[in-house]
């Protein structure tokens, strides 16, 4: 029975003591909550590169961790104490595909709205409140521009045709 108590009871690693100190599970609770948030903070902004089977080990005390890479500018070439790899390995960087892409998709959309506006008179109107609610319908675009709903689906079906014809396919 009383390896039964043993096995219950927590304890909150120091590590600059490098000893394990006894507590209550509420102690145990608050103190590993802090550490992890802590931990994760420093993970997502790689600085904490701790090895799993050390993670028990991690106090929240990042100054102090020999596994910190510090807040200061990081090099690419940083070592990863886990698997010897550096952050450049190991992390996708944008591409200037990327920013291709977003110029490319920008150019598109503003040739679909010049065109829009050669085939609609209010479609200044009708890109405002495609801005405003992209779930809005047909119907209540109309009902605001005053037209009739199937007039106005039937233009709106016209122009779709014509804006695919821009894009391409």
């Amino acid at each position: 029975m009383a390896n039964l108590d043993n096995q219950s009871q927590r304890f909150i690693y120091i590590r600059s003591l490098k000893e394990k100190v006894p507590c209550t599970e509420q102690q145990f609770q608050e103190f590993y909550r802090e550490a992890t948030r802590i931990r994760k903070k420093e993970q997502y902004y790689h600085r904490c590169k701790c090895p799993k089977q050390f993670i028990w080990a991690c106090d929240g005390d990042c100054e102090n961790c020999e596994h910190h890479l510090g807040y200061g500018l990081l090099s690419l070439d940083a070592p990863n104490t886990e698997d010897g790899s550096t952050l450049l390995e190991s992390e996708e960087l944008a591409t200037p595909d990327l920013m291709e892409e977003v110029i490319s998709d920008r150019i598109l959309l503003e040739q679909l709205f010049q065109r829009l506006r050669e085939l609609d008179p209010d479609a200044d109107k009708i890109i405002e409140y495609w801005k405003d609610d992209s779930s809005i319908s047909d119907r209540e675009i109309a009902k605001r521009l005053g037209r009739k709903q199937r007039t106005f689906a039937d233009q709106m079906k016209k122009i779709r045709t014509e804006l695919h014809k821009v894009r391409g396919y």
